[in-house]
C-alpha cells in the first residue's frame, strides 16, 4: 500500500509568485503538508478527523475519503496546505452571493480533493482528483494576489473548503489584514468544530443543497448516507456565529427535483432562518459521470420558486439562467425591482446608501454597498 507522503512528491507546472510577476516553470517539488488542528489522538496511532462530518478515523499511513487529509506517524496532516489548484478573479454573484457586498469581486481559490463524490461535479477534475497538486502559495501571498488583481474579497470554493479550513483560516486571517473579506461556499457538511474555526475568519457563506437534500438523492448521487449533518451546521452557524448565510439548491431533472423535499427545505430556511434569508434554485447541467441527464427544465425551477414563495420566503432567485426575471431582486414590499440583473452583472439599483427601496422605503437586507467597479470586467484568470 502506498504511504501518504508517496503522493506529496511529483513534476508539475506552476506559477510562481515574484515580485508582484508570474513565472510559469516546471520543478520537482516535495509538497509542505502541515499538522491539521481538527482531529483527535485514537489508540493504535489512529486519528480522527474532525474537520467534516464523515469523521473519517484513519489508521497509521493511511489518507481520509476527501485525499487529502492523512495519518503521518500517529498525526493528521493537511497534504494541501499552501497548495492552491485554482485560482481565478470573478464577480461575487457567481458563487452565488447576491446579498452580500454585490458588485464585488472576488478571488476564488481551490485546492484538490473533496469530501463528496457527486457524480456531477462541474468541477471533478479539482474535487476527484486524488494527488496533491497545485501552485505554492502561502496565505500572505494568496491574500496579497487577491489585492493586485483588484478583489475586495477571497471565497474558497470548487471543492468542499472545510476539509483545507486549517490553510482557508490562514489566508483568511491574513486576508482580513489587508481589508479583504472571506466566504465559503460549502456543501454544509460540517461539524461544530470545523464552523468555530470559520468564526475566526468567515463573513459569509453559501451553503449548496444538492436535490433539496433528498435523502435517496443524497445516497445515491453523492455518497453521503444522510444529510442531517448539513442542517446541524446551518443552525450551528446561525447560533455560534454573525457569518452571513445565503442557501443554494441545485435541482436535478429526473433524480433531485422532488418538489415534497424542496417544500421541506423552503420551510426549514423560513423556520430557522427567517422570511429574509436569500434561496437560490440552480439549474443543473450534464457534466461529469451524468451526462446522460437533461438540463433542468425552466419551469421546474419556477415550480420551486413558487413552492419557496408560498412558504413565506421573500427572496427567492434562480440561477444558471441569464435574463430570467427571476433573477432580479424584488422590494418584499412593494414588488418593484430594485436590483436588476442580467446573469452576474447588476444592471440596474435602486436603493439608498442605506439599502432602503427608493420606491417605498422599505429595508432590503443587504450587507454592504454596491462595489465601485461593479461595471468592469470582472474576470480574470491568475492560477
Amino acid at each position: 500500500m502506498k504511504k501518504p507522503s508517496d503522493f506529496l512528491s511529483m513534476n508539475i507546472f506552476f506559477i510562481l509568485v515574484t515580485n508582484n510577476s508570474l513565472d510559469i516553470t516546471t520543478l520537482h517539488i516535495k509538497s509542505v503538508s502541515r499538522e491539521a488542528t481538527l482531529y483527535e489522538k485514537r489508540p493504535n496511532d489512529k486519528v480522527l478527523c474532525t474537520a467534516c462530518a464523515r469523521y473519517c478515523e484513519i489508521g497509521k499511513g493511511q489518507i481520509g475519503l476527501c485525499g487529502i487529509r492523512g495519518n503521518e506517524n500517529g498525526n493528521l496532516d493537511l497534504y494541501v496546505y499552501g497548495k492552491v489548484i485554482a485560482g481565478h478573479v470573478d464577480p461575487i454573484e457567481k458563487k452565488p452571493v447576491i446579498h452580500y457586498n454585490p458588485g464585488s469581486s472576488i478571488f476564488s481559490i481551490a485546492t484538490t480533493g473533496c469530501n463528496w463524490l457527486c457524480r456531477y461535479c462541474q468541477n471533478s477534475d479539482i474535487s476527484q482528483r486524488r494527488k496533491v497538486e497545485g501552485v505554492d502559495m502561502t496565505p500572505e501571498q494568496v491574500a496579497n494576489t487577491a489585492v493586485e488583481h483588484g478583489a475586495q474579497g477571497i471565497a474558497y470554493t470548487y471543492n468542499e473548503p472545510s476539509i483545507f479550513i486549517e490553510f482557508a483560516r490562514d489566508c483568511g486571517v491574513a486576508a482580513r489584514k489587508r481589508g479583504l473579506f472571506n466566504i465559503f461556499v460549502s456543501n454544509g457538511y460540517d461539524t461544530p468544530e470545523s464552523v468555530k474555526m470559520m468564526d475566526e475568519f468567515l463573513d459569509c457563506i453559501t451553503v449548496d443543497f444538492k436535490g433539496s437534500a433528498e435523502p435517496e438523492f443524497t445516497r445515491k448521487f453523492i455518497g453521503v448516507p444522510d444529510p442531517q449533518p448539513i442542517f446541524d451546521t446551518i443552525l450551528e452557524i446561525r447560533d455560534k456565529t454573525k457569518i452571513h448565510t445565503e442557501i443554494t439548491d441545485l435541482i436535478v431533472p429526473e433524480a433531485g427535483d422532488n418538489l415534497d423535499h424542496a417544500r421541506k427545505l423552503a420551510k426549514f430556511v423560513y423556520d430557522e432562518l427567517g422570511p429574509e434569508t436569500v434561496i437560490h434554485f440552480l439549474r443543473f447541467h450534464p457534466d461529469y459521470k451524468m451526462m446522460e441527464y437533461p438540463s433542468t427544465p425552466v419551469k421546474t425551477l419556477e415550480k420551486h420558486y413558487e413552492i419557496a414563495k408560498s412558504e413565506g420566503l421573500e427572496y427567492v432567485y434562480l440561477g444558471n439562467v441569464p435574463g430570467h426575471p427571476l433573477e432580479h431582486t424584488y422590494c418584499a414590499g412593494c414588488n418593484e425591482i430594485v436590483v436588476k440583473r442580467f446573469g452576474f452583472d447588476i444592471q440596474e439599483w435602486h436603493l439608498d446608501k442605506n439599502n432602503k427601496c427608493k420606491f417605498c422605503g422599505n429595508q432590503i437586507p443587504i450587507t454592504g454597498s454596491l462595489a465601485k467597479g461593479y461595471k468592469q470586467e470582472r474576470f480574470q484568470f491568475v492560477v
